[in-house]
């Protein structure tokens, strides 16, 4: 039982990832090249192909300038309240562009 959670929570970070992403207008190249990782490792996450490493989830939530723990809170919660990640959206903070 527990297996299956972990693996929605993850299917859940991987959403998050991409949608944030796509929210950016960033295309994977450009994603990979910001992270230090391929685009293939990107499609590989973003598709739940492989499941990151912390490393990995650090390089793309910093070249995303967002917080990891909030991505998997945002996922937990969607995990437990049906998923859908849209109504799950906090207030972004401010950032540097």
């Amino acid at each position: 039982m527990l297996s299956g959670r972990i693996d929605q929570i993850s299917s859940y970070v991987a959403r998050i990832l991409r949608e944030e992403r796509e929210n950016q207008a960033l295309s994977m190249t450009v994603l990979a090249e910001r992270a230090g990782l391929s685009r293939t490792m990107i499609r590989f996450v973003e598709h739940e192909i492989r499941n990151p490493s912390l490393e990995t989830l650090l390089r793309i939530t910093l070249a995303l300038q967002i917080d990891l723990g909030t991505v998997i809170q945002k996922a937990i919660r969607a995990s437990k309240y049906g998923g859908n990640i849209n109504k799950l959206k906090g207030k972004r903070q401010k950032r540097e562009r």
